[in-house]
């Protein structure tokens, strides 16, 4: 959760399924591959190697299917937030689209060649969502809308090092979640190497991340990376407590070879409603549920005070992190929690107050914590708000030690 509303709903949109453990840290353990445990028999490497062998890959052209299933564990109103789980329909935004990928399983189909040229086109029943980069165009397609959203991205791929909105548009892939994490590297993770697996038909090697410190609800994360070239074929993140992945994304079928150049080619159909833009920016704020809650009297000052700025703070390190923002509205909370519970109140707020846990107490006062199976969030009656991927207790912990 950010101070601001409007950028805490993008993080929420982008962040989630993208760098959902970007606060981690890595040190690289030099252990040897464990047992094939059933995997195929490959040569023994060290963590280090397995690492300098993704960093050297130089694929830039596949094609193929992929899959992605997340569980937050989001309360209701949240999924339905972000979408309700379902990816093609409604618009043509490719915010919209990325932001869907925070709930429930989703298959995409992946094809690449370059820097230049990438697509992906997710699979929902009978309708389709295709979002195409091809050179300085950015196309958006919602077959079941018939909407289109288009966009000019001159600099795409021609400065060197430098990020850009297609490539966070496209970054719903094994490599790019891979990626994000490997980035990452740090003293709080033990990084070792796993079983052998077969991904898509694939032999790969498995490197494990492991949160050193505790109090992470991350347990631990695993990336298959293919044995001859080096592509990391699927991501599982999984939870401290157990039970099916958080998150997992992979190829279930890929080919190296290069795409054919008409893969890339994008015409409007006839009769398509055409949106031409800079960045779809904005084009997603037309929730209704949330607008709801955002002009509801208390929460606006507790998600950041009367002008959207709250006071943040970074409590720890690595995947220990929490952010503690003080938005200024003293009770604030309070204030909403009791104006929900009246009669009259909107129903999405009275859905928001549920969806929030029991009532924590320690030195800080009391509060409330928001819970998820990845990120906790506790909310004090005071007006402050303490998240990270860290567990309640840890939260209320450092409420504790910084109130």
């Amino acid at each position: 959760m950010a101070a601001n509303t409007k950028t805490s709903r993008k993080v929420a949109r982008y962040a989630v399924p993208v760098a959902v453990a970007g606060v981690a840290a890595a040190t690289v353990a030099m252990v040897p591959a464990f047992a094939n445990a059933g995997g195929p028999d490959l040569p023994k490497v060290t963590a280090q190697q397995l690492i300098e062998k993704v960093a050297a890959s130089d694929v830039q052209q596949l094609s193929g299917t992929a899959k992605i299933s997340t569980d937050l564990g989001l309360p209701k109103i949240a999924t339905g937030l972000l979408g309700g789980g379902g990816v093609a329909g409604g618009s043509a935004n490719p915010e919209d689209k990325v932001a869907q990928l925070a709930s429930g399983t989703h298959t995409f189909r992946v094809a690449a060649d370059g820097p230049d040229r990438q697509k992906l086109t997710f699979l929902d029943g009978k309708d389709e969502y295709s979002l195409i980069h091809n050179g300085d165009d950015v196309w958006g397609y919602d077959s079941k809308s018939n909407e289109v959203f288009h966009e000019k991205n001159p600099q795409a791929g021609k400065e060197a090092g430098k990020d850009h909105k297609t490539a966070d548009r496209m970054g719903a892939s094994p490599q790019k979640i891979a990626e994000e994490l490997l980035k990452a590297a740090g003293p709080t993770t033990d990084v070792s190497v796993g079983d052998t697996a077969q991904v898509a038909g694939r032999d790969a090697y498995q490197l494990v991340l492991k949160p050193k410190q505790s109090g992470s609800t991350v347990g631990s994360v695993q990336i298959a990376v293919d044995a001859k070239n080096g592509v990391p074929l699927r991501v599982q993140l999984l939870s401290s407590q157990g039970g099916k992945p958080i998150v997992d994304a992979g190829f279930t079928k890929v080919d190296f070879a290069k795409p054919a150049a008409d893969t890339f080619t994008f015409t409007a159909p006839k009769g398509a409603k055409v949106t031409e833009g800079v960045d779809g920016a904005g084009k997603g704020d037309k929730d209704e549920s949330f607008k709801a809650l955002e002009s509801f009297p208390g929460l606006d000052g507790l998600l950041g005070g009367p002008n959207g700025q709250g006071d943040v703070k970074v409590l720890g390190e690595g995947w220990a992190t929490i952010a503690r923002i003080d938005s200024g509205a003293g009770k604030g909370f309070k204030d909403f929690e009791n104006s929900a519970n009246d009669k009259n109140a909107p129903k999405e707020a009275k859905q928001f107050l549920d969806s929030l846990g029991d009532k924590v107490t320690g030195k800080f006062g009391e509060g409330r914590v928001l819970s998820t199976r990845l990120v906790n969030a506790l909310v004090t009656d005071d007006g402050k708000v303490y998240v990270g991927a860290v567990t309640k207790d840890a939260l209320v912990k450092a409420a504790d030690a910084n109130k």
